[in-house]
């Protein structure tokens, strides 16, 4: 309902709308943010999971100061765009192809993609199946996974936790693992680790949203939510039947050799292991979830080579919340550089 965004702390911007085809011979609509001069260079910011564009607000404020079209869209399930109530609804490939049609609908081109979690997961897909719609990539606190050799024990256990029989982690449990992702890879039980998330969201009915992103927020030394803003963040979800999106994306990433998605993230991994247009890395130095995914992303993809990649001091995961002007600032310079 409209009114669950009236008002809303710093996020004044007009609401615009596109539908699309769902894939099931109905429509989708999708929302997205279309701020600065229309003849400006233009940038698309794609968020991840649980949030929606309202996470780049401090953002934006920089772009339009910049002279730079910025536009935010909401993954379907998230924001200001339609909520599916289905699980199998948030599959990575039906939001690579809804946004695939998106992008379609609006015909937009010379684009600079800045995608942080989910965000980069589909961004990135998109960029490698309409690479003629990208002139460069920003990557921040995201990645392109594609499990390579997982040790059977590792699929085994990461399949028997995540079973419907094994207890809820709580979400303490939860919070301590992912803050342990870092540490955990080396003693390679990343996936166990990121299990905790996973298996925490999809069978949380009723997720605590605005207080998971504020929690991560101060975790990672950003200032402390006002209730305002945590409240902003609960706002596109009325109450647990509109939460699909937020409890079923994280089971979606693909952490193990056999995920539904491997195919066409093989592909967009051929596109961009060939990619010569210019590619920058800028993650925070304490994100546990992402960790290492910069290096691999600089050693792989051709348009990474000589970019000015940057490591943001803090900020954690949501970077845009604690590092926001800062990451705006560095995506500016690269645009016009």
């Amino acid at each position: 309902p409209d009114d669950r965004f009236e008002n809303l702390s710093g996020f004044p911007y007009e609401p615009r709308y596109t539908d699309i085809p769902d894939g099931d011979g109905g429509t989708l609509r999708i929302h997205h943010v279309d701020e600065g001069p229309e003849d400006g260079p233009l940038v698309l910011c794609m968020h991840g999971q649980p949030t929606w564009s309202y996470l780049y607000r401090h953002m934006i404020e920089v772009f339009v100061e910049d002279g730079v079209r910025v536009v935010a869209p909401d993954l379907v399930g998230f924001g200001r765009s339609d909520k599916p109530a289905a699980r199998e609804d948030f599959s990575y490939n039906r939001q690579v192809d809804w946004f695939n049609a998106w992008l379609e609908a609006n015909d937009f081109r010379g684009i600079t993609l800045v995608g942080q979690d989910w965000g980069g997961l589909i961004g990135l897909r998109i960029a490698a199946e309409n690479p003629e719609r990208f002139d460069k990539v920003v990557i921040a606190n995201s990645g392109l996974p594609l499990p390579g050799d997982v040790a059977k024990e590792t699929i085994d256990a990461v399949k028997a936790f995540r079973d419907p029989s094994t207890p809820t982690p709580t979400l303490p449990e939860m919070m301590a693992a992912i803050s342990n992702l870092t540490s955990a890879a080396e003693t390679g039980s990343r996936e166990l680790g990121f299990a905790h998330w996973q298996k925490w969201t999809w069978e949380t009915e009723d997720p605590p949203v605005g207080m998971v992103i504020a929690a991560s927020v101060q975790a990672g030394g950003g200032e402390a939510l006002s209730p305002e803003e945590i409240a902003a963040y609960e706002a596109p979800f009325p109450d647990a039947s509109f939460k699909m999106g937020p409890r079923a994306m994280p089971t979606m990433v693909p952490t193990l050799p056999d995920d539904p998605a491997m195919e066409r993230q093989k592909a967009a991994w051929k596109v961009f292991s060939e990619w010569q247009k210019p590619c920058l890395c800028a993650f925070t130095d304490n994100d546990p979830v992402t960790a290492g995914a910069d290096t691999i992303l600089q050693s792989r993809i051709p348009g990474a080579k000589g970019q000015p990649h940057q490591t943001i001091q803090g900020g954690g995961h949501f970077l845009q919340e604690a590092r926001g002007r800062e990451l705006a600032r560095i995506v500016s310079d690269f645009v016009r550089s």
